[in-house]
């Protein structure tokens, strides 16, 4: 007879820009942010199904093994500045003490992201993993999932036998990488060896508007990556990292786990001089506000598709409150026409539409409630065109089905120019976010998207063209403009960039 193994899981994910406006308190994972809300229990099993993300394909893959799965807790909140101290103990503290409950266990599989920065540590993935590592023993084989923004650290290599990384960007392939971080799971269930472990950090850090997987240099280097795996290498991981977190393992990293050890090095040595060969190749061309809306425009009179702008510095997929005004300010000052964007975080504009009713014109001062250097209120008359609960399912391949979760929402008009308005913020990567408002985005011009790149997921395939363009927000497209202090010396803070000293 075969063996049932009994799998403890769960998940705590937070991509944390140390230079962002606001932090995350427990209410931001109650919320979710775009993500499944806080579940605890028997009811991680419904939060997470069908949603793109790991412990989704975690359970896919366990089920079908037959393993005997115990959920402990998942959590999720839009990227920010520091998670605060409560909120990391409230979460982190009952998601080991309910692992520790789970005991005796055959596994643990932790659904993490690899970029928590909180206020009292630099590390949230490696304590995490440090302390569950600590509740199970040295016996008990431990993996999580992370996402390729992760700035893996020594302890969350020490802490866990085995992280595994997405491979693409946008994140289509969560739930699949959880899928992944089963099957290695399964070969380490009931035998006491362990894979060897390889892990090189990056020279440089890398922009986050320049790491698309589809796009050059990462379309080769994550080809290289799957053409090392197989035989004596069990998996290679390559992470480009988030450039947003001043601390010293802030940076792009390489993990490769072998058979045996020279197995192990020499599948990173070789991913590590092909993304040091490639510096030279992360770059891309960048707009100034009025610059891409009149380039876009002068695309959309010959086009019959909508021309995609990233609005790449205020991304709240990167650590923007997302209420930004310098793109919104150029398509209006421009007179742009059939344009829209979204979504603007401005829980007042959105009560006072709501308030006014659909056909109602009021006047608002929109936005700039983050007080980011440069930026202001977009001041003028908007007519309420639709109001929205903001609860609606967003299916494209990036959220892949979430249940979203925006707050009281409108589609403000000024002139030419239609805004989605929502009361909390989530990264604008799934066509349903214009939808639920009225606005059909394949019928516009022009699309502005507070995105860096998971809107290519849902967009690429209706649009015409996509531009960046940089207005003031707090994720600078180069990170050699962040104020840095406390990364490692030596490492470069852009590619080919100035190098960083205390």
């Amino acid at each position: 007879m075969s063996q049932t193994f009994r799998v403890a899981f769960g998940g705590f994910l937070h991509e944390t820009n140390t230079f962002a406006p606001s932090k995350a308190g427990l209410e931001a994972f109650e919320q979710g942010g775009g993500w499944p809300t806080l579940a605890r229990g028997e009811a991680v099993f419904a939060a997470i199904h069908t949603v793109n993300v790991g412990a989704s394909g975690f359970v896919e893959a366990g089920r079908a093994a037959g393993w005997d799965l115990v959920p402990t807790l998942w959590a999720a909140a839009s990227p920010s500045a520091h998670v605060t101290e409560p909120a990391f103990e409230a979460i982190a503290g009952d998601l080991v003490a309910r692992i520790a409950a789970a005991l005796p266990v055959d596994g643990v599989y932790l659904d993490l992201h690899g970029a928590m920065v909180c206020d009292h540590l630099d590390d949230g993935e490696g304590e995490i993993l440090r302390r569950v590592r600590e509740a199970v023993g040295p016996g008990i084989p431990v993996v999580s999932s992370l996402d390729l923004h992760g700035n893996v650290t020594d302890l969350m290599v020490d802490s866990a036998d085995a992280l595994v990384a997405y491979r693409t960007y946008p994140h289509v392939d969560m739930a699949e990488t959880g899928r992944r971080a089963a099957a290695y799971l399964a070969t380490l269930l009931g035998r006491p060896e362990r894979d060897a472990k390889a892990f090189r950090r990056g020279d440089y850090l890398i922009p986050i508007a320049w790491q698309a997987t589809a796009m050059e240099p990462c379309r080769t280097i994550y080809g290289r990556l799957a053409a090392l795996e197989g035989g004596d290498v069990a998996s290679v991981s390559f992470l480009p990292g988030f450039p947003a977190a001043d601390f010293p393992d802030c940076g792009a990293t390489i993990l490769a786990y072998g058979r045996d050890q020279r197995a192990a090095d020499r599948a990173a040595d070789a991913l590590a001089a092909l993304v040091a060969e490639s510096e030279p190749a992360f770059a891309g061309r960048v707009l100034g506000p009025d610059e891409g809306v009149r380039e876009a425009m002068a695309i959309a009179r010959d086009a019959s598709r909508p021309v995609v702008i990233s609005d790449t510095q205020d991304n709240p997929g990167a650590g923007g409150d997302s209420d930004t005004m310098g793109m919104a300010r150029a398509l209006v000052e421009n007179r742009a026409e059939r344009a829209a964007i979204g979504v603007i975080v401005d829980p007042a504009a959105a009560a006072a539409a709501h308030a006014a009713g659909i056909g109602v014109t009021i006047r608002l001062a929109l936005g700039a409630r983050s007080g980011i250097p440069g930026d202001r209120p977009l001041e003028g008359e908007f007519l309420v065109e639709a109001v929205s609960d903001g609860s609606f399912v967003a299916p494209g391949p990036f959220y892949g089905g979430a249940r979203m979760k925006l707050g009281p929402c409108a589609a403000l008009r000024i002139g030419g120019v239609r805004i989605v308005v929502g009361s909390r913020k989530a990264q604008m990567a799934d066509r349903a976010m214009y939808r639920q408002v009225g606005i059909v985005p394949e019928e516009q011009a022009i699309l502005v998207n507070k995105s860096s790149v998971h809107f290519r997921a849902d967009f690429e395939p209706i649009a015409e063209t996509i531009l960046v363009c940089a207005a003031p927000g707090p994720m600078p497209v180069s990170p050699a403009s962040l104020p840095w202090t406390r990364l490692r010396p030596g490492i470069r803070t852009a590619p080919l960039g100035p190098i960083f000293a205390p």
